[in-house]
């Protein structure tokens, strides 16, 4: 089969597109700077320059192929500058989405994200849920503008589209502010991890993987939430230090102490330039604050079967202790 990626080059779509190679299919991909992507060329990819948000790039490279996942996105969250989320997961969603009905590709696949419903406030929600605002951060409302007013009118209108929904996704290569996290508890200068906040956590190899089967056995028009098993922000360090033996955080601040922080963070960056964890919406998103979904839908139609949480981490964190030059310590019997 023939496939075209978008964000080949991100954390998530490029674990796709290696999977689409290694699984037989023809990858083409979608790069801004093909000099920069040579990787992927070695690999065996085609590689297309364009952008998303550069409508008339899009449709040669969508000619002829089998199917299309547009997994290219903005993530970023506490920069001042939230501009580009409105240009790339907004107005590049629906330049992709509309180049692929006017090109004619039979079946495409949309990386939407849990995120779109904000926090859910302690609940596991299902595809049905849907949150109307206010968001906590401009990632999620960006991503609930492309999912809710773009992608879900677009199938309604006959799009032969399927969504997905990660959760956090963690593993080997990530880039995000999560990875920043997790080597900031690896150095022992994690200052704490907030109460009851939670999230559901896939590995990128079980996210990929969720991509390839909403391709193959995802019904058009539907959604499909694939995030990983749900687990707090506290339960996810404690297992870290049985994996490490490093200590985890030891300071669980309330969700009100953590957004008076972060309304005094406000205060703060309107002078200073804060590290993005610590700006006052890099601070809102983890006051408590539950991102959940079930995946029950995904297991059921598309046989998903995201790993434990415990064995995903302790790769992820054996591979950063490894590039910080940490020694690995021999876990506790049982762990």
């Amino acid at each position: 089969m023939r496939y075209l990626v978008t964000g080949a080059t991100g954390f998530i779509g490029g674990r796709v597109a290696r999977l689409l190679v290694r699984n037989g299919h023809s990858v083409r991909a979608l790069v801004r700077d093909p000099e920069k992507a040579a990787d992927l060329a070695r690999l065996g990819m085609t590689l297309y320059r364009g952008d998303i948000t550069d409508a008339k790039t899009l449709r040669d490279p969508m000619r002829g192929v089998d199917g299309l996942f547009h997994v290219a996105g903005w993530y970023e969250v506490g920069t001042r500058d939230a501009a580009a989320g409105a240009r790339i997961n907004v107005e590049g969603t629906r330049n992709v989405l509309q180049a692929m009905g006017d090109v004619g590709v039979p079946k495409g696949m949309y990386t939407s994200t849990i995120a779109v419903f904000s926090d859910t406030g302690g609940r596991v929600v299902d595809e049905g849920y849907r949150h109307d605002g206010p968001w906590l951060s401009a990632y999620d409302r960006t991503k609930w503008i492309a999912h809710f007013d773009v992608a879900e009118p677009m199938m309604r209108r006959g799009l032969p589209l399927v969504i997905v929904q990660p959760g956090m996704t963690y593993g080997p290569g990530d880039t995000s502010a999560l990875r920043d996290t997790l080597i900031q508890y690896l150095r022992r200068r994690l200052p704490m991890a907030p109460q009851r906040t939670a999230m559901c956590w896939a590995h990128v190899d079980d996210t990929a993987e969720a991509h390839l089967l909403a391709m193959e056995r995802g019904r058009p028009g539907e959604s499909y939430i694939i995030g990983g098993p749900p687990h707090t922000l506290i339960g996810l360090f404690a297992l870290a230090e049985e994996i490490t033996g490093i200590p985890a955080p030891r300071w669980h601040p309330s969700p009100e102490v953590v957004r008076a922080f972060a309304r005094l963070a406000g205060l703060a960056e309107r002078i200073v330039r804060l590290p993005p964890s610590m700006t006052e919406e890099g601070l809102r998103v983890v006051a408590g604050v539950t991102y959940l979904g079930s995946n029950e839908k995904a297991r059921r139609e598309l046989g998903y079967d995201p790993r434990p949480l415990r064995e995903g981490l302790r790769e992820t964190l054996l591979h950063e202790m490894a590039l910080l030059g940490i020694p690995a310590q021999r876990p506790p019997q049982g762990s």
